[in-house]
């Protein structure tokens, strides 16, 4: 079925007293036991719940139950809405149920230690937890800190994939990048000195003079050093600076 039915029950009523429909047929588009339809023919099941008329809430045409009442074996499907609702957007902390309620500790230590760069905010609307909450978690005083074991938030039902997906991703964003947290501190190679110290002598030695003693007038294949020759001259000036 291309989406859920309203009050299966009711319509199972409806469908009982106002069509041909075999119970198999009714069972299985109101998600029901054929069983339970039967009880709800015979008066045992259901006796006081009032019939819903799926053609009038747009959920099943005349030519679909036609189409059935014809064919014992064809299944009903559920009409496509002609009208979307658009979903509701969540504002404020998520609603987290009772029974996992007591699961956020354990989603929080695993927020924290696999996705770091969440801000508490973030984690906040994830598992609908508070920040005191968060802080205790992260520095390890939570009054049931010594039981608490990391766990996917997702996996225990305190939110969807798409939900942490999407923080981590917003969360990414804002993060300096690798680049940014170590600019100035990496070291260079041996290589990489002598090139940088090559690329500061070769407009003193060449704007000038090339190798060969000539001005600025001579060919630019002339006016390329060679990578040993530099390396050998480096190696030269450090020598009389030692000496």
């Amino acid at each position: 079925m291309s989406q859920s039915l309203l009050m299966p029950k009711a319509t199972a009523v409806w469908l009982v007293d106002n069509t041909a429909l075999s119970f198999e047929q009714i069972a299985a588009f109101c998600t029901l036991h054929p069983l339970e339809v039967q009880g709800i023919a015979d008066g045992d099941v259901a006796s006081g719940i009032m019939g819903v008329n799926p053609i009038q809430n747009g959920q099943l045409t005349r030519e679909e139950i036609e189409k059935a009442e014809a064919d014992p074996s064809y299944r009903l499907k559920v009409s496509e809405p002609k009208v979307r609702v658009a979903a509701v957007k969540r504002k404020g902390p998520r609603y987290t149920p009772i029974s996992r309620r007591n699961e956020r500790p354990n989603a929080i230590k695993w927020l924290v230690r696999n996705h770091p760069e969440l801000k508490d905010a973030q984690i906040m609307r994830l598992v609908g937890t508070t920040k005191s909450t968060i802080d205790s978690v992260r520095e390890n005083s939570h009054w049931n800190a010594a039981n608490l074991a990391a766990m996917d938030p997702v996996t225990l039902g305190l939110c969807s994939q798409i939900d942490l997906d999407l923080e981590v991703k917003r969360a990414s964003k804002d993060a300096p990048t690798q680049t940014e947290m170590h600019e100035g501190t990496t070291l260079l190679t041996a290589e990489e000195a002598l090139a940088r110290a090559a690329a500061r002598l070769a407009p003193q030695s060449e704007g000038e003079y090339g190798e060969d003693g000539m001005g600025r007038g001579a060919s630019s294949s002339d006016e390329q050093l060679d990578a040993d020759s530099v390396f050998a001259k480096l190696k030269s000036i450090k020598t009389d600076t030692d000496e």
